[in-house]
């Protein structure tokens, strides 16, 4: 059954923009490019915040690799950012991008944030991919720490792609889900749990964007043409979640 589309990506006559945007844990590509490709290329996304980019040898490579077969380009991110990652279409201008490493726990994974400011049309937003940890003190201590650093980037509008590792329940995705919009609780579309694949069964993965945004719908995009369940298990040990945002235009 195919879904209700979603809005395209487009500027409307008073300068605000129609953004698709598109969160996914790509597990550091040890699963099918190509099948991954092909459901990034369907979901049609001006911006992709990725988890798990590859983070090791040749780590701009493959990140450059998958932006080309996926017809993006790499924005930031990746190794440097502990492996968040984005990726945007052309439409898209790029006017600052940040990368932040956060505190190291002893035993756990490094973690980080891949962001930047862009404009869409006349729009202006903020971007942040994160992957927060499996810990959950330090993945309560990471939910602020992503809201800081939306506040760092100075700018009024912004979305937030992430892997929580936990559900909605949970304090960290609370945290977030009270300080911005939880786009999928807003205007759900599509499916609603993002892992595993092959036995959906949790909603873990999710994208948040601050007030002003308007969310005109979102969810896991099974359905959606060209988006198999062949491909969606293949790609990756995560599902994605599409949503498309309307962007208020930018202040003279």
């Amino acid at each position: 059954m195919e879904l209700t589309a979603l809005p395209d990506s487009r500027t409307e006559a008073d300068g605000s923009a129609v953004v698709r945007v598109l969160g996914y844990n790509i597990r550091s590509l040890r699963d099918d490019e190509d099948a991954l490709a092909r459901v990034v290329r369907a979901c049609a996304p001006d911006v992709v915040l990725v988890q798990e980019a590859p983070r090791f040898f040749r780590w701009r490579k493959h990140a450059a690799r998958l932006a080309a077969k996926s017809g993006l380009v790499v924005v930031g991110g990746g190794a440097t950012a502990a492996g968040p990652l984005l990726l945007c279409s052309l439409r898209v201008t790029v006017e600052r991008t940040r990368d932040v490493l956060l505190p190291l726990t002893p035993g756990l994974h490094r973690r980080g944030f891949a962001t930047a400011v862009v404009r869409v049309g006349g729009a202006r937003l903020g971007l942040l991919s994160c992957h927060l940890s499996l810990r959950a003190d330090e993945r309560y201590a990471q939910a602020g720490m992503v809201l800081e650093q939306l506040a760092a980037l100075g700018v009024p509008h912004a979305v937030v792609g992430g892997d929580v590792n936990e559900r909605p329940d949970g304090r960290a995705f609370r945290r977030l889900a009270t300080a911005l919009q939880d786009c999928r609780a807003v205007r759900p579309w599509g499916g609603e749990h993002t892992h595993p694949p092959g036995d959906p069964h949790q909603r873990i993965d999710a994208l948040f964007a601050t007030g002003g945004v308007e969310v005109l719908g979102c969810g896991v995009p099974i359905g959606l043409p060209g988006v198999t369940e062949a491909d969606l298990r293949a790609a990756t040990d995560h599902l994605p979640v599409l949503a498309a945002l309307r962007v208020p235009a930018a202040a003279p």
